[in-house]
């Protein structure tokens, strides 16, 4: 692949030239490399990343282009937005699944985050075609990896995880939930300046918004933590929600959720190579959460223990709604309780012996977080 060419080709087949601010290009370019050098893609992957990477250079041509045509779109207002953190697989996809039953809530919808323009509008918003396309392209990859089914809850105008508005300016770790990228990795958890990443997924919010409220943002993506202090730096007044789970039974989950989603394009996806690299970039991402906790005081952060929310999540929610200053009404709480009597969790069973993991290992590299948050795990 060629950074110019994919360039070119999202320039030619949308008729649009502007990209906007040219922070996304350093982006596209490590990430471009490293796939070159360091993924052996299979024969799907060689057709569908760079066709990946093309639509995302459209959807940022199309923000551009709509915000130059409707500019009081940057009047719209971010205000308070709500961020659910903490490992994955800690009930956090649930979580934001019942919170977005709550119609005053705004949550990003999976259909409008893979394609944010046109902007919804709210009378098509349940009708827009390319929730039926957003269906299609779900069923046909759990067709290739059904076991993905028992792994998460899957609607197309469910909850996404607003980690794809990040990849509008290529700086974002889940890149590596598809392809392999260690070197992209590196700098991007080391060195990458991700305030620009953030102030793009608020300029996407904004748009999402503009013609489709509700206005209060309910978003969750646990890889924040990686980048939490120029998250913060963007939306200086977000508030957290922590869910809390013990790393030995997150991490087998996660790595073989990630297995399923990178031999979708990988040759070899490494599953075990995988499975080590995320114990202790998940342990980084906590530490980087818990150094932003200590800095600015605990009020803007809320905890949710994992067995306490599958035991009584609406006790849980109820809880957080207080601590927000937000009314649960009764038909919202009936809408969260009947969206869980149609989800049961997954019967999906893994093992840490599959992907190379013991106990030990993972106690030894969380021990910080073990201590800290005991009474929660």
């Amino acid at each position: 692949m060629k950074v110019q060419e994919l360039i070119d080709a999202a320039r030619s087949r949308s008729g649009l030239n502007d990209f906007g601010a040219d922070s996304y290009r350093e982006g596209l370019e490590r990430l471009v490399d490293s796939i070159n050098r360091e993924s052996r893609l299979n024969d799907l992957g060689a057709i569908a990343v760079p066709e990946m990477l093309i639509g995302l250079l459209i959807s940022r041509l199309e923000v551009e282009d709509w915000y130059r045509r409707h500019p009081e779109i940057d009047d719209e207002q971010i205000a308070a937005p709500l961020f659910g953190l903490g490992l994955p697989r800690t009930g956090s996809t649930a979580l934001s699944f019942m919170l977005a039953q709550d119609p005053d809530n705004r949550s990003l919808r999976m259909w409008e985050s893979s394609k944010p323009c046109p902007p919804p509008q709210t009378a098509t918003e349940h009708s827009d075609p390319r929730i039926a396309q957003c269906r299609a392209n779900m069923e046909a990859g759990l067709e290739r990896c059904p076991e993905r089914r028992e792994m998460l809850p899957w609607d197309a105008e469910g909850p996404i995880e607003c980690l794809y508005v990040m990849f509008l300016d290529f700086k974002f770790q889940a890149f590596e939930s598809a392809v392999h990228v260690p070197s992209y990795m590196e700098w991007l958890n080391t060195s990458a300046d991700m305030e620009p990443a953030y102030r793009y997924h608020k300029r996407v919010l904004k748009l999402l918004q503009w013609r489709c409220p509700p206005r209060r943002w309910s978003l969750k993506s646990p890889t924040h933590m990686l980048y939490i202090e120029a998250l913060n730096k963007v939306y200086p007044d977000a508030r957290f929600v922590i869910t809390h789970r013990h790393p030995a039974q997150v991490l087998p989950s996660l790595a073989d959720l990630l297995w399923s989603t990178r031999r979708d394009l990988l040759a070899d996806p490494m599953p075990r190579w995988y499975a080590n690299h995320a114990m202790h970039e998940w342990a980084l991402a906590l530490r980087r959460l818990m150094d932003l906790r200590d800095r600015i005081g605990p009020q803007r952060f809320y905890d949710i223990g994992f067995r306490d929310f599958m035991a009584d999540p609406i006790r849980e929610i109820r809880g957080l709604y207080a601590w927000l200053g937000w009314e649960l009404s009764a038909g919202a709480a009936a809408r969260m309780l009947s969206w869980q009597a149609d989800n049961p969790k997954g019967s999906h069973k893994v093992t840490m012996e599959q992907y190379g993991l013991d106990r030990a290992s993972i106690e030894r590299t969380y021990e910080f977080y073990l201590k800290r948050h005991a009474n929660l795990l």
